[in-house]
């Protein structure tokens, strides 16, 4: 690990992209200094690491900027070299991680518009949601070698952090809409995982509260101007 290394994430507390980069910051046992954004009045650092894209999270190491979060992952684990590893070493699982990982971003995505629409829109956007779900709990137990880990001998790593940081929440989005989403009857891989993941120290110390996060989908829905 490096000597006299200076480390800033800037990042926003309910974005799950940012969550990435603080589980595998903690996970790695890497220092490092958290600068809360305002999304809505960027700082001028935050506009200046980042003049492309604007967003978090950003990376600042030694004074040098590294923004997109799967990016900052793959920096992160090369640059800390020791283990946990965050990636596994052979080239082929490797890449099945980096797909999985774009797919749960879709997945995001999904439910991001569940906060934008209301009535048959809404429950149409559920429907595709879940669908994805599907496809996950059926063809990711391809990744797992040796089954889902417990995380009491093994640390999480990339795909399990970018899985909990989406899906993690669904508990809160379920009561949030008063609806079931990720169920152990229709899931119980995916449920499974977060519930293991759920476990795990590093994870609990970034995980945002529930009442929190909460407050947060109720302002984002009152922001679009959708009903309750």
């Amino acid at each position: 690990m490096e000597e006299e290394s200076s480390v800033q994430l800037h990042g926003m507390w309910a974005s799950p992209y940012a969550h990435w980069v603080k589980y595998a910051l903690e996970i790695k046992g890497i220092e490092f200094e958290y600068k809360e954004e305002n999304l809505g009045d960027k700082s001028e650092l935050l506009l200046q690491y980042n003049p492309v894209y604007k967003k978090v999270p950003v990376l600042v190491h030694n004074g040098l900027p590294i923004a997109e979060s799967m990016i900052i992952l793959e920096y992160i684990d090369e640059t800390w070299a020791d283990p946990p590893h965050l990636l596994p070493k052979n080239p082929l699982l490797r890449a099945k991680y980096r797909f999985w990982a774009a797919y749960f971003q879709l997945i995001f995505q999904t439910m991001q518009k569940t906060l934008l629409t209301e009535g048959e829109a809404h429950q149409d956007v559920k429907k595709e949601l879940l669908k994805k779900l599907d496809v996950v709990e059926q063809e990711i137990i391809q990744v797992f070698q040796n089954g889902l880990p417990s995380f009491k001998d093994v640390k999480p790593d990339y795909l399990d952090i970018m899985m909990y940081s989406i899906l993690g929440t669904s508990k809160e989005l379920e009561e949030f809409f008063n609806t079931e989403l990720m169920t152990a009857q229709r899931y119980p891989l995916l449920f499974s995982w977060v519930e293991a993941i759920d476990e795990n120290f590093e994870v609990k110390e970034v995980r945002p509260s529930k009442v929190k996060l909460l407050e947060f989908l109720k302002a984002m829905q009152q922001k679009q101007h959708i009903p309750a």
